[in-house]
């Protein structure tokens, strides 16, 4: 099979532009989550302190790992930007 044959599948997503503001965004998203962690062992009667303690954990590992995910997105679409932009440049008269 070569790459034009339209029957290939695709495994992958397709690239999507990063949100306006990528890092505020995951922050909320995860602050969020791990109120919810907090509010189902408050409901379902668990230990507040330990749920606390394991939403803050899963808070600031989730965050840190999409920040860092977030980092290297926002550097290889810099590249690829200015790769676009040189490779432009290089072809004008």
């Amino acid at each position: 099979m070569t790459e034009q044959d339209p029957k290939r599948l695709r495994w992958s997503l397709p690239e999507s532009p990063p949100p306006a503001r990528p890092y505020r965004d995951t922050a909320a998203l995860y602050g969020v989550l791990a109120v919810v962690i907090v509010l189902i062992a408050w409901l379902t009667g668990g230990g507040i302190g330990k749920a606390i303690a394991i939403a803050a954990v899963f808070f600031v590992a989730a965050t840190a790992w999409s920040f860092w995910q977030w980092r290297g997105r926002l550097r290889r679409a810099q590249s690829d930007a200015a790769a676009r932009r040189d490779g432009v440049d290089e072809g004008a008269p």
